[in-house]
């Protein structure tokens, strides 16, 4: 079994509409977030994206005027007009509204507190 199914295995993806901002060094593309975990997130292809996999972005998911979640992510696949993003590094902030995404979206404290113990562990 590969990592990345290993990994959809763990963390519970929750659908999740929301506006998104890809940002690289010198462009940044606005998107729409599709699906979200512990550990990434799946958002629609910008029609100008060009980036190979493996390229490293900052994703801004904007949940409101003042929440946002903030993470520095890998590229790991680009395919059917969606990219996927792995999450390498998410601020204390973010995680908290992340966390709180997940656990209101699955309705399981206990899945919640496996995932995230998964998460410490990886």
């Amino acid at each position: 079994m590969s990592e990345q199914n290993q990994e959809h295995r763990i963390f519970s993806r929750i659908i999740f509409d929301a506006q998104a901002t890809i940002v690289g060094q010198e462009q940044e593309w606005d998107t729409e977030l599709l699906d979200i975990s512990l550990k990434g997130a799946l958002v629609k292809k910008p029609e100008s994206w060009d980036a190979p996999v493996n390229s490293r972005f900052s994703l801004r998911i904007s949940l409101s005027e003042d929440a946002t979640i903030e993470m520095e992510t890998t590229v790991v696949h680009v395919e059917n007009g969606h990219i996927g993003f792995h999450c390498d590094h998410i601020n204390l902030e973010s995680i908290t509204h992340l966390r709180r995404i997940v656990e209101l979206n699955t309705g399981n404290e206990d899945l919640l507190n496996r995932e995230l113990s998964a998460l410490r562990d990886s």
